[in-house]
């Protein structure tokens, strides 16, 4: 267990809960989680949209944007979402703090740059939305931010925001778990509920290892293999259970496909946590394929948490 900083500066009285909005009816649910989740841990709420100006150049022209009118109608259209998640989030919360912030550059650095400080960085995604431009902008920010990103997956279902169930979290060895194993003990301590350590010991197919079908059972089938994952899961849980005493785990051990696991898991569990891969190179390496997938196919919240 590494030590967790004491001027952290995500752990700070001061640090908001930050949610970035588009005005679509899943960025209107991760306002309400983000507010419920402010509201319960006494934080104020910062709600944020990107205009995104450059963009907009490139679709309606130089020209156009130098027109008073037209660039102040893209202002008029980002302060009216921002009224709509400032209400939405005020009926889940009378009293709680609200600031809204207004942006004329690309949404995903914006929300990048405000995680350096946040408490929780929260985003809405769809189910049936291709990975483009909102998609590129979340996966952005669930990759390059710092500390915690929270993804509410409007599934259409009572898991996209229960409040019951387990807290989950993927456990691969990695440092990135390491910090995914500190997050998810403190978010399962938060909220009073269980934590459920998921390890499968690679990413491959049970099909693939067995060279059968893909029905096969891949909990791990020798006491020597079992023994070995166990123990490297004792070594990424090694004093987290002596720091938060209030949180019972249960330790899940499987051949393979932690991926799939993890979506099972996602069923039932209010949070699953996942480690991102660092902040270089190609996308799918950034986030790792198993965060990646959690992100666009998870029935609950996925945190996804970044190293320090």
């Amino acid at each position: 267990m590494s030590a967790q900083s004491a001027d952290d500066p995500h752990r700070l009285v001061s640090a908001d809960v930050v949610v970035g909005i588009d005005g679509s009816e899943p960025s209107d649910l991760a306002v309400r989680w983000a507010a419920e989740t402010a509201s319960r841990r006494r934080r104020r709420l910062r709600i944020v949209h990107g205009l995104d100006l450059a963009a907009a150049q490139a679709v309606l022209g130089m020209y156009d944007l130098m027109v008073p009118a037209v660039t102040e109608a893209l202002r008029e259209q980002g302060e009216r979402r921002l009224a709509t998640a400032h209400r939405l989030a005020r009926e889940i919360d009378s009293e709680l703090i609200v600031e809204t912030a207004l942006s004329d550059g690309h949404p995903a650095k914006i929300l990048i740059d405000a995680s350096e400080s946040a408490h929780l960085m929260v985003l809405g995604a769809g189910t049936r939305r291709p990975v483009t431009h909102l998609g590129s902008t979340l996966l952005a920010v669930t990759a390059h931010a710092r500390g915690s990103v929270v993804v509410v997956r409007d599934t259409g279902t009572e898991q996209q925001t229960r409040r019951t169930g387990p807290v989950v979290v993927g456990i691969d060895g990695s440092p990135a778990s390491t910090a995914a194993a500190a997050t998810a003990f403190a978010e399962a301590s938060l909220r009073d509920a269980p934590l459920v350590a998921v390890h499968a010991a690679n990413d491959i197919s049970a099909a693939a290892i067995a060279g059968l079908s893909e029905s096969l059972p891949t909990t791990l089938p020798t006491r020597e293999m079992d023994e070995l994952a166990h123990e490297m899961l004792s070594e990424q849980l090694a004093g987290w259970q002596e720091k938060y005493p209030d949180v019972t785990v249960t330790r899940k051990v499987y051949l393979a496909e932690a991926r799939k696991h993890l979506l099972a898991w996602s069923e039932t569990a209010q949070l699953v946590v996942v480690g991102s891969r660092g902040r270089g190179g190609f996308l799918g390496m950034i986030l790792g394929s198993t965060s990646n997938a959690l992100v666009q196919q998870a029935s609950c919240p996925v945190l996804v948490a970044h190293p320090e």
